[in-house]
């Protein structure tokens, strides 16, 4: 991971964090004693619940023999989440399209397989991408951010001041409601089986390659694909900017990489507000990760830490 530089002790007798980006594609497992210079490393496929936190206690287990015991760990998750710690299903994946994860316990798992006695924190993966962000990325000199994650599914995170917003769960945007632009394309996609127009079912990675027969990363710069998916985002962008007022909206996630995708989203972003609000310029009110795609293990880090210092 390669991270700005920050004060930090970091040698062998500070505390060893343990840290999880748990995707819905992929997940990635990291050890360190200073969130800028790991350890050890891993990625992997999310697989079955089993399967995946099998192969994650495995590497736990493999840095423990090699670093010592592990003082905290951090976990960023996939949703929709138990990220509450006071209800009794704290650390389970709730109601999910993902099979086989609905009701899974990810903490149970992990404890029960490493059988070591150790605080963890459990977020949302794009609730960790936020936190790394602000504490190292893009968005260090804000105090107001809303993340949006588009990949598999689309989330998204907002720091109010600095402090994460849960309410009651934790914020579902990728199922604000939209309204359907496929049909000036036409196109009839939607692949979210609960709504009907939401901005997952009609922005999502799955969405693009449902609509046009291959996923995004093979689409070229110029198809109408993108076209379409700026104009989804940036009415995703606008219901943020309306709800919530952040100082800055990072859209993250593989699908935010196409190149020329972000300044597309700014244009037609623009062309929405109708000049009602007044925002920074869009390139800098609309920014693509500074992390690139470190932001969410780097912010597990920091969950992990967080449970040592307070």
């Amino acid at each position: 991971m390669s991270l700005p530089t920050k004060n930090s002790h970091s040698g062998e007798d500070a505390p060893l964090l343990a840290a999880i980006e748990a995707g819905g594609t992929k997940y990635v497992c990291s050890v360190a004693r200073n969130p800028e210079d790991p350890l050890l490393e891993i990625r992997f496929p999310t697989r079955s619940p089993e399967e995946t936190v099998a192969e994650a206690v495995a590497f736990f287990e493999k840095a423990s023999a090699s670093h010592g015991k592990i003082d905290a760990m951090g976990i960023g998750t996939f949703g929709p989440a138990d990220i509450d710690p006071a209800s009794p299903h704290f650390g389970s994946i709730l109601t999910t399209p993902k099979a086989g994860w609905t009701g899974y316990q990810v903490i149970g798992g992990i404890r029960s397989g490493l059988n070591q006695d150790f605080p963890i924190a459990f977020e949302t993966d794009v609730n960790a991408a936020v936190i790394g962000e602000a504490t190292y990325g893009v968005a260090k000199s804000c105090r107001n951010v809303a993340y949006v994650t588009i990949g598999t599914g689309i989330g998204g995170a907002f720091l109010h001041q600095g402090t994460l917003i849960h309410g009651r769960m934790h914020p579902e945007i990728g199922h604000l409601l939209v309204p359907d632009l496929d049909a000036a394309y036409g196109r009839n996609t939607n692949v979210c089986p609960f709504h009907s127009s939401c901005l997952e079912g009609r922005a999502s990675g799955p969405a693009i390659e449902a609509r046009w027969g291959m996923p995004g990363s093979e689409l070229p710069s110029d198809h109408p694909a993108w076209e379409l998916q700026a104009k989804y985002l940036a009415i995703g962008c606008l219901n943020l900017t309306a709800a919530w007022s952040p100082d800055m909206i990072i859209l993250g996630g593989g699908v935010s990489r196409k190149p020329g995708l972000i300044e597309r989203v700014r244009e037609e972003f623009v062309k929405l507000t109708g000049g009602y609000w007044s925002l920074p310029h869009p390139d800098s009110y609309l920014q693509t990760p500074g992390l690139d795609q470190q932001a969410g293990i780097a912010g597990a880090f920091v969950l992990a830490q967080r449970l040592l210092t307070v």
